[in-house]
């Protein structure tokens, strides 16, 4: 496979990475890099570089950046966005991965892009999962904040270094398994 078609799996891998932290805001920064004529998008996703298409995604990135801050409903977001965001990562790695054949490229980005979605937001849902059982949900609003950081970092990342990206995704996953395993495996102190 030659060096442009693995940095573009990488690309769509990455960016699919970054929807499992949030599901809006790495398709506005795809909107955007695309509409500014800084990304390639495939041809029949070419409405994700439209003005409506930023303008659409600004606004269900800030209502669900928004949401997340809300005790409660923060869980119940995580819940509705696992399924969005494996079906977010097909289409974001879809959109990204040029010159592929329709088959590898679909075959690809629904293995690649949204298992890699599936899997970021699985850990993540997990780390809120254990922040709401240690604090109460009083520590959720650090965790929305860094998850949100998380996806645009990991977005932009992605858009200059796709592999950097990748291995930064593959280290945040292990170090969140790693803490919970931890956090799980501690015996409670008897007096």
């Amino acid at each position: 496979m030659p060096l442009d078609l693995l940095m573009s799996v990488a690309l769509g891998v990455g960016l699919a990475a970054a929807v499992g932290f949030r599901v809006f805001l790495p398709l506005l920064v795809v909107s955007v890099a695309a509409y500014t004529g800084h990304l390639e998008l495939n041809g029949s996703f070419a409405w994700l570089g439209t003005a409506p298409a930023i303008a659409m995604f600004g606004i269900a990135a800030i209502v669900e950046i928004a949401g997340f801050y809300i005790p409660g409903v923060d869980n119940l977001l995580d819940i509705l966005a696992t399924p969005a965001a494996v079906i977010a990562g097909t289409v974001i790695a879809a959109a990204v991965m040029v010159d592929l054949p329709p088959m590898v490229k679909w075959a690809t980005a629904l293995i690649a892009g949204g298992g890699a979605a599936g899997l970021t937001q699985g850990v993540t849902a997990l780390l809120r999962a254990k922040s709401t059982a240690l604090t109460g949900g009083l520590g959720n609003p650090a965790i929305a904040s860094v998850e949100w950081a998380g996806a645009l970092l990991v977005s932009l990342l992605a858009l200059l270094a796709p592999v950097l990206a990748l291995a930064l995704i593959v280290v945040f996953c292990w170090l969140v398994v790693r803490f919970v395993r931890r956090t799980l495996q501690r015996k409670p102190v008897r007096d």
